[in-house]
């Protein structure tokens, strides 16, 4: 009678939960399509039927929990394990649910003792690997995914785990500048995944970064393999035509783009477009385009934070710091961790001159981005600004008068503050005349203050000691030098100054003891249609009674920003008010014209500079002269804290040197930082 009892009992459980499990057939197709929503609803009505159900609580749980409320999920797993204490399935689940909610390292403790128990079991395996994955821990990541592998082959949970673990891994390698090793996990992910477009965004971004641009172009080639795809690459191509420097190809591409994607109506991609086409607008200084395409966005799309970005760029190319900043602000407000946002008004600070909201910015821009190759380098740069440094300079110096001199600058400048730096020089000058025998040196000893008043306005102030002897004459004198630079205006510099030295380019002036007061205006306004005027003006007192004006203006064109390559046309206009030709070049009138070109490039390793003008010179009643002049440097940045170069000039002007004569000048100079970062703390 037991018997039969116990047997109708178990025959009646295993009906009931086969008749359970017919009812929940529905439920589970729910969450096996990930229709997580109406799943928890499904399984919230099975318990109110079957409250005890495991397998109807386990569903309810996961539905719960998969539908975005962890907390909740892990409350029933929790509960659950206490009624069934060890078993697998609700292990697993509970562990589980302690990644949905993201409490890593909580899960990392859990799935430690899991997997001791359960070397072999594919979910606590995969969910391990999961968790290191999440803690970014990648190297036993990987470990834990292979030896899930090793339990189920070329699963394709698993392969997709180990996708994004080789790129979580490679970025991690991206971000410490290792590019060698993370190029090699993008490579391996391409072996069991061809082609795929996640992988090689990635390795396009890494040569991006490098700008190794042949090989981004070849990849983003690759990726065009269907409409959207290719309108993808066209956009990614236009920047690397930027990177290239070629900025016309950019604007073509993009023009391409622009019209394709008027075919494939993608809104994401078309937003994508529209954003570079008026980037590649701003690189050819097509202002007026772009600003007038941006008022279109915003009429379209709204003040959203990409075109903020875009009309933020167009205010950096055009000087106009102020509106730049205020758009960045915005873009901040709307989202704090928005790199464009930070690292954008970290640069319009600086150019502004606000050099402590600069600092201000990049630190905070590495705390959200760490690593991050861009911010890293403007910080470098940023610290290169305010790190001491020692600067020697040697250069001989001839002319066809028979003057030969040697000469030495030597200069330590220690910036205490973003706003408050300071210089110790000495130079040492030896001349003679070979025909005349005539020798003098001068020793000129001077300390450099730089203050930075405003974001606008930096004054520089120097006060010295030359000391001379020369074949008749001994005597000391004093230097003197005060400047105000200021922005008054956009696009405008203003310097006015006063400066006081002494004669002593030859031995004959060094033993005539002249000593010059110079009032000096400096002027030059930019234009954002790459024309550009400077004027220098300068009166002159010396202590032999003599007075002189000089005034020099120059007209230029900027045709190109990379290298930097100007050209113009210089006028320069002197005059004496006593001529003393047998002492110095002193006429009572002197004009000179000449055109002038002007190239300079500062690459990673080497950086050179070539100044060359000729023309006319004319000089009193004289028959006009032609005149050339030419200015090299070359140099080589032999480690971030040292670099040297050589340079040279020559020139026929008269006004070149006090005497008159052509003269030639040959030296070195040498550029040590005495420490790796500002000696001042900066926060």
């Amino acid at each position: 009678m037991n018997l039969l009892k116990n047997t109708s009992f178990f025959i009646l459980f295993i009906y009931s939960n086969f008749i359970i499990s017919q009812n929940m057939k529905d439920g589970f197709q729910l969450l096996e399509t990930g229709k997580f929503d109406k799943a928890e609803i499904f399984f919230k009505n099975t318990l109110k039927d079957y409250p005890n159900n495991k397998t109807a609580n386990l569903c309810y749980g996961r539905a719960v929990g998969l539908n975005g409320n962890a907390p909740k999920a892990i409350v029933i797993f929790t509960k659950l394990l206490k009624e069934y204490p060890n078993d697998l399935e609700i292990e697993l689940n509970y562990s589980e649910s302690l990644l949905w909610a993201k409490q890593f390292k909580k899960a990392k403790i859990y799935y430690t003792t899991l997997v001791a128990k359960n070397p072999t079991n594919f979910a606590a395996l995969l969910g391990f690997a999961n968790t290191f994955s999440n803690l970014k821990e990648y190297k036993d990541a990987l470990t834990y995914v292979n030896k899930t592998l090793e339990v189920s082959p070329k699963n394709p949970n698993a392969m997709i785990s180990k996708k994004y673990i080789r790129l979580g891994y490679a970025n991690e390698y991206v971000q410490n500048q290792n590019y060698k090793v993370a190029i090699s996990l993008l490579d391996e992910n391409l072996v069991d995944f061809p082609n795929d477009k996640e992988t090689l965004l990635n390795k396009i971004n890494i040569y991006l970064q490098t700008k190794e641009t042949e090989n981004a172009t070849k990849l983003y080639k690759q990726i065009a393999t269907n409409p959207k795809d290719s309108l993808l690459a066209l956009n990614g191509l236009a920047l690397v035509s930027h990177i290239s420097e070629k900025d016309k190809t950019a604007l073509e591409i993009s023009k391409a783009a622009l019209a394709k994607s008027k075919i494939v109506k993608d809104s994401t991609l078309t937003k994508k477009t529209l954003e570079r086409y008026t980037q590649a607008l701003i690189w050819n200084r097509k202002f007026k385009d772009a600003e007038f395409k941006i008022k279109n966005l915003i009429t379209e799309y709204g003040e959203e934070n990409w075109i903020l970005s875009l009309r933020a760029t167009l205010g950096i190319y055009r000087s106009d710091f102020k509106k730049t900043i205020a758009d960045y602000k915005q873009i901040l407000e709307k989202d704090s961790l928005s790199f464009d946002g930070n690292l954008g008004s970290t640069n319009a600070y600086f150019a502004n001159g606000e050099i402590k909201k600069a600092y201000k910015g990049v630190f905070k821009t590495l705390s959200i981005f760490k690593n991050q190759k861009d911010a890293t380098s403007f910080l470098k740069k940023l610290n290169t600004n305010y790190t001491p440094y020692i600067e020697e300079k040697v250069s001989y110096t001839f002319d066809n008068g028979d003057n030969v001199a040697y000469s030495s600058n030597t200069k330590i400048t220690f910036p205490v503050s973003t706003n408050l730096s300071f210089s110790a020089n000495y130079e040492y000058r030896k001349t003679e005349n070979t025909i005349s025998k005539h020798k003098a040196k001068s020793n000129n000893i001077s300390l450099d203050l730089q203050y930075q008043l405003h974001p606008k306005i930096t004054l520089n102030a120097k006060t010295g000691i030359s000391k001379a002897n020369s074949f008749n004459n001994d005597y000391s004198q004093l230097l003197a030098e005060i400047f105000f630079k200021t922005k008054p205006i956009k696009l405008q510099d203003l310097e006015i100054g006063y400066k006081r030295e002494v004669q002593n380019f030859n031995a004959d002036l060094v033993d005539k003891e002249i000593a010059s007061n110079n009032y000096i205006l400096n002027y030059n306004l930019s234009t954002n249609f790459k024309l550009g005027w400077f004027t220098q003006y300068l009166y002159t007192t010396q202590t032999d009674k003599n007075e002189r004006n000089l005034l020099f203006t120059s007209l230029y064109y900027n045709f190109l920003s990379k290298p930097a390559f100007k050209g113009g046309l210089n006028f320069q206009h002197i005059t004496f008010k006593n001529q003393v030709p047998t002492v110095y070049f002193s006429p009572e009138k002197f004009n000179a014209v000449e055109v002038f070109i002007d190239i300079s490039k500062n690459d990673k390793k080497l950086f050179y500079g070539l100044n060359a003008a000729t023309g006319y010179q004319y000089i009193e009643e004289q028959p006009k002269q032609s005149t050339y002049r030419i200015q090299a440097k070359l140099g080589y940045n032999i480690s971030e804290r040292l670099l040297a170069n050589i340079y040279g000039n020559r020139s026929n002007i008269a006004s070149a040197t006090a005497s008159g004569f052509t003269f030639t000048e040959v030296g070195f100079v040498l550029k040590w930082y005495l420490t790796k970062k500002p000696v001042f703390k900066v926060n």
